[in-house]
């Protein structure tokens, strides 16, 4: 399969490769740090944010394929980094794009997106169909990779194609330990204002624990606008050591792999803090494991959620919001035991997007609700977050929308 069709790439030998774990080569022209990269490709259909999802920790051991075909034009800087730890990669194995990048033409841009890849050691390959890679993800599923790059456009071919074809699959994988943080610290950035960048929470009235299986800044930073001083600790954190901080509420981040593997060491944390009747709060792999603590079960995707314009309905308040979504995983509602209602459901596809634990001040959404494609349709979840625990408190609870 060779997909490229533009005369602009006709007349350049392949200087990058995607190998699908098939068999199937597709070649293009390399761009971001060079050598081999394996992971599963998936399809994200946002036309903006690119910087933010080539940093969000969720997308550890992908491949990510932009269905925009203009990514790079508006360049990088050092502001819309997601993942906690600004120095690292977010684990994301590669991208994939139709077009080349351009100079970067945008006021805030501090570096252009083909060096600012190389220097975060990320695969890059364009002049790919891919809207032809889309359908066949559609189709057949996300399927296994390689993706390479090598300026001189000399490929082990047969070797690319054995790895492609051993790599077992994000199923049954635990990616947390490469994104959590190796200690906990005490997070107070808020949001960012025009013209004034990041602020600081200097005046918190709530405790916030929040535990990191691969959390995105913008998570932090909603809580800490919210009025709390957070605490964050690693993902092999224990109920006792979540519970000594004495935390008016829990929240479970988001992260990438398997739920049922991370859950092997997460699942009895989380379950010691829902017996202790702290609010507790999800979002996407947080959300798949507290369903886990539940009793309930979780599934692998066809092609998974990923992009900024999928439609949620919350049952609780019969409206509709615009979201952001990055999972290939989502919990089976058939076996939500009894006293766990679904809040939220896709529009796509009807899956499972929410939870809550009847009679108690436990819920959690497959959705990124701190991303703004509404623009801000889904910020009044951390306004329920607080007002549980303001009511578990006895304090007035404030409207969750303006």
């Amino acid at each position: 399969m060779n997909d490229m069709t533009d005369d602009v790439w006709a007349e350049q030998k392949p200087t990058a490769l995607l190998v699908l774990a098939d068999g199937t080569v597709i070649e293009g022209v390399g761009l971001g740090a060079t050598g081999t990269a394996v992971g599963e490709v998936c399809f994200n259909t946002a036309i903006t944010g690119y910087q933010e999802i080539l940093t969000d920790p969720s997308y550890a051991g992908q491949i990510i394929t932009f269905t925009f075909p203009h990514i790079g034009n508006i360049g990088v800087n050092d502001e819309d980094i997601e993942t906690v730890n600004m120095a690292s990669s977010s684990g994301v194995r590669g991208c994939v794009l139709k077009a080349p990048i351009t100079s970067p033409s945008n006021w805030r841009a501090s570096r252009d997106l083909d060096a600012w890849l190389k220097a975060r050691g990320i695969v890059g390959i364009s002049g790919i169909d891919t809207r032809a890679l889309t359908a066949l993800i559609r189709d057949k599923g996300m399927p296994n990779a390689v993706i390479a790059h090598s300026p001189d456009g000399v490929f082990d071919l047969p070797a690319l194609k054995a790895e492609a074809a051993a790599w077992p699959g994000l199923e049954g994988m635990d990616l947390v330990p490469m994104v959590t943080s190796a200690q906990s610290f005490v997070w107070d950035e808020t949001t960012w204002e025009l013209g004034k960048g990041y602020g600081r929470q200097t005046d918190p009235k709530l405790h916030v624990v929040a535990l990191d299986f691969g959390v995105k800044r913008n998570i932090l930073r909603l809580l800490a606008d919210a009025g709390c001083k957070v605490t964050v600790l690693p993902a092999t954190a224990t109920a006792d050591e979540v519970l000594a901080l004495s935390p008016d509420g829990v929240f479970l981040s988001n992260g990438p792999g398997d739920p049922a593997a991370t859950g092997v060491y997460a699942v009895p944390t989380i379950q010691g803090v829902i017996a202790s009747g702290v609010p507790t709060f999800g979002i996407c792999l947080g959300h798949q494991m507290l369903a886990l603590a539940l009793g309930a079960k979780t599934m692998k995707m066809h092609q998974g959620h990923h992009g900024a314009n999928h439609p949620v309905k919350d049952f609780t308040t019969d409206k509709v919001e615009i979201t952001s979504m990055n999972h290939g995983f989502a919990v089976d509602r058939d076996t939500l035991p009894a006293g766990v209602v679904e809040t939220h459901v896709s529009l796509f596809d009807g899956s499972n997007c929410g939870i809550a634990v009847e009679g108690k001040p436990i819920f959690s959404v497959q959705y990124h609700p701190e991303a703004s494609p509404g623009p801000r349709d889904s910020h009044y979840l951390f306004t329920r977050f607080m007002n549980l625990i303001r009511e578990k408190k006895g304090e007035p609870v404030l409207p969750e929308r303006a």
